[in-house]
């Protein structure tokens, strides 16, 4: 049994073991061990060199590990959030991103870049946010969101052995969720295959990060009123597993997609229009896309929920695919 938190810190040390190329650096990765413990006492196997501290200047330490990775080393570079990305937005989208490319293919850049992102601790406007399908929609860039301890493992020691940048997502309210996570020092999840965390016949829910969990609460909800929900995590946004959500629509007849990031052009928008474009025979009703409402998160916790999807609400929406009321 391990937390989300250890999962990630165990693959850290367990890749750096492994391969002497492997280093972190960002904001109070050493003596602090970051903000959620992610790499805590693991400079005092590794020194300051490999779990190396930054001054906060994001733009400077992601373009420190991109020519780190350029070079050939492979570093795990941590924003301390998610919402900082912005800070750095020229390294991450016209260098991290591209860099592979312009150069016809010779450049590898197997970097990792991880933070954390989401609502539920009451961090605010510029805290809270989750930001995903702004890097889903950047070629180049591979994007992993794991929801469980074992997945955590498994992706990020995909993306740390990937010779391409891969964007990272974790989620604050993931990292104390406890369950397995395989002793298997070479135990990889494959980027591109979603996993089925529910099976169900009459509606498909997609969901990730922290709303894998609030999809298997919901399709509790309904299976007590006789709906049987299959809720699919996709694990990776890119690549993104599309065949197997297509085939569970085939099978269900309706969809429903919900996520924390914000609905307007979040990333469930894009697998509606595959979705549609894949199984639209198959469809007995019209797709239901849920997100954050169009508002920035709020510190209070009793507006931050009224922003953000509820249980109830995804619960609402496969009932009405279903035609139940």
């Amino acid at each position: 049994m391990m937390t989300y938190a250890q999962a990630i810190r165990h693959v850290i040390q367990q890749e750096m073991r492994r391969d002497p190329r492997v280093f972190v650096m960002g904001e109070d990765v050493e003596k602090h061990g970051s903000v959620f413990g992610t790499t805590r006492d693991l400079y005092k196997e590794f020194g300051p060199d490999r779990i190396r501290n930054t001054p906060i200047s994001e733009s400077a330490f992601v373009g420190a590990a991109l020519g780190a990775a350029c070079a050939g080393m492979r570093p795990i570079a941590e924003l301390m959030y998610w919402d900082f990305a912005f800070v750095c937005a020229d390294q991450i989208f016209n260098q991290m991103a591209k860099t592979r490319y312009v150069f016809g293919g010779n450049a590898k850049i197997p970097m990792v870049l991880r933070s954390q992102q989401g609502t539920g601790r009451g961090n605010a406007a510029t805290h809270s946010q989750s930001l995903e399908s702004i890097f889903m929609h950047i070629p180049g860039l591979k994007v992993a969101c794991p929801s469980a301890p074992a997945d955590a493992a498994g992706l990020l020691r995909t993306a740390i052995r990937d010779d391409n940048p891969v964007c990272f997502f974790e989620h604050k309210m993931l990292y104390t969720t406890q369950a397995d996570v395989p002793e298997d020092p070479d135990f990889c999840v494959p980027f591109g295959k979603a996993s089925i965390r529910r099976e169900g016949a009459d509606v498909t829910i997609v969901a990730n990060l922290y709303y894998v969990s609030q999809a298997l609460e919901a399709a509790e909800a309904l299976a007590r009123e006789g709906i049987s929900a299959e809720v699919i995590d996709p694990r990776t946004l890119v690549p993104f597993d599309y065949d197997t959500i297509a085939e569970s629509v085939k099978k269900t007849g309706r969809l429903v997609v919900v996520h924390e990031a914000h609905q307007n052009n979040g990333w469930g928008a894009q697998v509606v229009s595959q979705i549609c474009q894949m199984a639209f025979p198959y469809l007995d009703a019209a797709p239901v896309h849920l997100g954050a409402k169009a508002c920035p998160l709020p510190f209070n916790p009793a507006l931050e929920a009224a922003v953000i999807p509820s249980v109830s609400e995804i619960v609402a929406a496969c009932k009405a695919a279903c035609y139940v009321s």
